[in-house]
């Protein structure tokens, strides 16, 4: 007599899953801060606010790696992509001065791969110890025959807290007001539709498969640092959009970001991708960092203060550009 269709029949391995689970937990527990009361294993995750805060305000990012993703599955290479998940969501927190607390991951494939999944959430585990934030938590999901085989997708999600009246929101920033530049550790995790339709389908070398595939600097400690020391107008996390897109977002009306190209050294991988690609000057702009990571703004007078500590906090750090008295909605000139 037949014992019936199982769950595996349909193509979700249940003890795969929990073999994943127990695969990670040594990784998890290494990120975890002493307010989380219950992580990994649960229904959810329990973490109490730090007690330092006297106001506490939360604040909370979501974002996945977009399409670098696709270029990691082909190369094979698993073991850094979590890293990307991890900055994507922890760089959008910190810009507005909060410190990351907690992070889960969704992950979700056609037919799991204890060993891949592993290699990845080793790679979140190892960007929450970059960001001083817990890993959690997170959901691992199979879809037979609903998902494209031998591929996964990730998405994450962070939550940090930040005192109310040191909450970061360039409503501060003035004209005389100085930009500076924290650079980028490559293409982050932004314009790789654009890098694969450059790149193609051709077997990449070895020395641009490393360019390529070089994770997102995480930033959280050493501007967690700066804003302990010096008052910091404004953040602008580089992502999707670019310098034009990113520095006006944290602009107040009346103001413009004048910015020099030539102040901070074009990484060679832009170079190369520009020429290959045959890109725009001002599409590379629109699209891609170009060098630049994450803006700061700050007064005039507090600029060198600013630079040094960044630099002593191991970032390459560049002056430039300038806030300027505008007319209309705030924009950043690239000049």
């Amino acid at each position: 007599m037949s014992n019936g269709l199982s769950y595996r029949d349909a193509g979700v391995d249940i003890e795969a899953g929990d073999a994943l689970v127990e695969a990670i937990k040594p990784y998890a527990r290494r990120t975890l801060r002493p307010e989380v009361l219950a992580g990994i294993g649960g229904f959810a995750a329990l973490c109490e606010i730090p007690k330092k805060y006297r106001q506490p305000v939360l604040v909370s990012g979501t974002d996945g790696v977009g399409t670098k993703l696709k270029l990691a599955i082909a190369l094979n290479r698993h073991d850094t992509i979590g890293i990307d998940l991890v900055a994507m969501c922890a760089n959008d927190v910190v810009v507005q001065g909060a410190e990351p607390l907690f992070f889960l991951d969704y992950y979700v494939c056609e037919r799991l791969d204890v060993r891949i999944a592993t290699e990845v959430v080793k790679g979140i585990a190892a960007g929450c110890e970059m960001a001083g934030c817990a890993l959690v938590g997170g959901e691992t999901a199979e879809h037979p025959k609903a998902f494209i085989p031998g591929e996964y997708d990730l998405a994450g999600f962070c939550v940090g807290v930040v005192e109310k009246d040191r909450i970061i929101d360039g409503r501060s920033i003035v004209p005389g007001d100085i930009v500076l530049g924290l650079a980028a550790s490559g293409a982050h995790s932004n314009g790789y539709s654009l890098i694969r339709r450059i790149v193609g389908d051709d077997h990449l070398s070895s020395d641009l498969a490393d360019s390529l595939m070089e994770p997102t600097r995480i930033y959280v400690k050493a501007l967690l640092n700066l804003a302990a020391t010096v008052p910091i107008k404004g953040l602008a996390h580089i992502t999707g959009g670019g310098l034009v897109g990113n520095v006006p977002r944290i602009l107040p009306n009346g103001t413009k970001a004048t910015l020099r190209k030539a102040s901070w050294p074009r990484p060679e991988i832009f170079k190369w991708l520009q020429h290959a690609g045959n890109v725009a000057e001002d599409e590379m702009f629109r699209v891609f960092n170009c060098g630049i990571g994450m803006v700061v703004v700050v007064a005039a007078a507090d600029a060198q203060a600013a630079a040094t500590l960044l630099k002593r906090e191991g970032e390459l750090v560049y002056q430039i550009g300038r806030i300027e008295a505008a007319s209309g909605e705030p924009q950043a000139l690239i000049v």
